[in-house]
């Protein structure tokens, strides 16, 4: 099925019967209106309870790696069921539960106001502890890994702030993000048999996603950073919107990194003589959304 028209758009969410959440990233408008690829970026939960049918669905799509950002414990405890998937462990350890078990050790009657901000301070620790395992997937991105899935253990914190961060960087609007977000709440299963200790009102916290998580996470980004772009350039490694994820994950003209690269070192160099004369504009441009047919030519030498 074609991702470049537009009414035969693949389905989003996949129903499998052993994970929860599976969903494509594809489709969303993103920089200069060039669409998100499908099938090339997944997200879910944890892959250790899959069906023989789920299986063949995941090889269907053919699924090269997994990018897993479950603790050590947690992966040890359901590891991924699809021999030919390379697996990518970027541990972030859990703190949730441990954090509401505490404060119920302590004798503090625990509420659903409890664990709402127990949840945005995790978030905000994506960002303060936990933005060299981002900054790693960013750099598996960019290399050629697709179809990839993106993962935890519920498939909607780690994973969410993760995939939200992707649809930034390919300039989706923040309007749109929000909703491919939440659609956790759609699609997610609940497990009811992990922490059953916990009030049945702070389950249903935890089971769930709202704005206000993603939200305490960017604000976390504004008030270390100054900016999302500087995340993006000084905490992600250097990734800039509207790079080297767009041309791999977008539709649209495709211009070789080879020819981007070439151009980025004549400018560095302020060295344009070594461009022909009728690509000599080129090199001026700063920003790929500038760059014209023109530097096609460049691309069939």
């Amino acid at each position: 099925m074609s991702d470049s028209n537009p009414s035969a758009s693949p389905a989003r969410h996949l129903n499998l019967v052993g994970a929860s959440n599976f969903r494509d990233l594809g489709g969303y408008p993103g920089k200069d209106g060039r669409a998100v690829r499908w099938r090339q970026i997944f997200r879910s939960n944890h892959l250790g309870h899959l069906t023989e049918a789920d299986i063949e669905v995941l090889r269907g799509l053919g699924l090269k790696c997994a990018f897993d950002f479950r603790g050590t414990e947690e992966r040890v405890a359901a590891m991924c069921g699809v021999e030919e998937i390379a697996v990518h462990s970027l541990p972030i350890e859990p703190t949730v539960v441990a954090a509401l078990r505490a404060r119920l050790a302590s004798g503090a009657a625990l509420s659903s106001a409890d664990a709402l901000d127990v949840m945005r301070d995790s978030y905000r620790n994506y960002v303060r502890q936990n933005t060299p395992c981002f900054r790693a997937l960013f750099a598996h991105l960019l290399e050629d890994r697709a179809p990839l899935v993106i993962h935890c253990t519920a498939g909607k914190d780690r994973t969410g702030f993760a995939c939200a961060l992707i649809l930034h960087a390919l300039g989706v609007p923040d309007d749109m993000i929000a909703e491919d977000y939440l659609l956790t709440n759609r699609f997610y299963r609940r497990d009811r048999t992990v922490s059953s200790d916990l009030p049945e009102e702070v389950k249903q916290v935890l089971a769930r996603v709202e704005a206000s998580f993603l939200a305490a996470a960017f604000d976390a980004v504004r008030a270390d950073y100054g900016d999302l772009e500087n995340y993006f350039s000084d905490g992600l490694g250097s990734i800039r919107r509207g790079t080297g994820l767009c041309r791999r994950f977008q539709l649209g003209i495709e211009i070789g990194d080879d020819v981007l690269e070439c151009r980025d070192r004549l400018l560095d160099r302020r060295n344009l003589d070594q461009l022909p004369a009728a690509d000599r504009g080129v090199a001026i441009l700063q920003r790929d959304d500038q760059i014209p047919a023109l530097l096609l030519k460049l691309n069939k030498r």
